[in-house]
């Protein structure tokens, strides 16, 4: 386990460092990715790794994506593309505890949760960089009301299968180092590919539409006096203090996106107990 700690950090020092080079990672978002890097990669070993190093890789390609257009919706969310430390734990917190968990006691249930965790974050950033595109209106998920691009608990059709799409991906990429893992003879983690996708596809479904809800009912949102418009930020870009309009305080988007990965890994880890 030690020389996988030691691999795990030399190899999210250098991706993190990339990604900040990039403007993907803050300062503090490059100790985050660090961190959970190093841990996922000694606690689950090299695929588990992969794992995260595959969702990193696709969300912030996406976040990229028409980044003109998007830029107009950056107000509503609390924070910009590039990943600061909550972030970087909100999104792979999980995934760690999870690979902790398994390096004291090893089952292949924690590898179907672990994918069920990072299927969601990576579901759910496809669901917001691709939903947001979509030409027609959002639809509040508690309601079925139209609602603003870009606002929380908001719900489309492109990006429902943005969706299903960024949750089998993660799958299939399990599928792919789980079966390399298994011809290179290394720890053995499961590689079936019906059981690994039906997991990431149902787990990543289930925790952005967790992610939905949390934001329609209880996360903290917050109303711009100077804008006129509801925004997840506690204070402008001016630094003008915003108006808590509704939900909980001290449930930000960071927190609600680690609650929803942690569904998200339940329903994986449902998934594998009936299969």
């Amino acid at each position: 386990m030690i020389a996988r700690i030691v691999w795990g950090l030399i190899i999210s020092t250098a991706i993190s460092w990339f990604a900040y080079r990039r403007k993907s990672l803050s300062k503090s978002g490059v100790a985050g990715a660090m961190l959970t890097g190093t841990l996922i990669f000694g606690g689950g070993g090299w695929t588990w790794g992969a794992l995260l190093i595959t969702f990193f890789v696709l969300s912030s390609q996406l976040s990229r994506y028409r980044e003109a257009t998007k830029s107009q919706l950056a107000e509503k969310f609390a924070k910009g593309t590039r990943r600061d430390f909550t972030q970087a734990l909100a999104n792979g917190g999980a995934a760690t505890l999870l690979a902790l968990a398994n390096a004291l006691r090893p089952h292949p249930a924690f590898f179907f949760a672990c994918v069920g965790a990072l299927a969601t974050v990576n579901a759910d950033t496809w669901a917001t960089e691709l939903g947001v595109l979509s030409q027609k209106p959002p639809r509040l998920i508690t309601t079925g009301k139209p609602v603003e691009v870009g606002t929380s608990g908001g719900v489309s059709a492109a990006g429902t299968l943005a969706t299903l799409a960024g949750g089998a991906s993660i799958g299939l990429a399990a599928v792919l180092f789980g079966g390399l893992d298994s011809v290179f003879g290394g720890a053995g983690v499961p590689s079936a590919a019906l059981p690994l996708v039906l997991a990431a596809t149902g787990g990543g479904l289930a925790g952005s539409l967790c992610d939905s809800l949390l934001g329609a009912t209880v996360q903290a949102i917050y109303y711009s006096p100077a804008r006129h418009k509801e925004t997840e930020k506690v204070i402008d870009p001016d630094g003008t203090p915003n108006h808590h309009q509704r939900g909980w305080r001290w449930l930000n988007n960071d927190g609600v996106n680690f609650i929803s990965s942690v569904v998200g890994a339940a329903v994986a880890a449902l998934v594998y107990s009936c299969l």
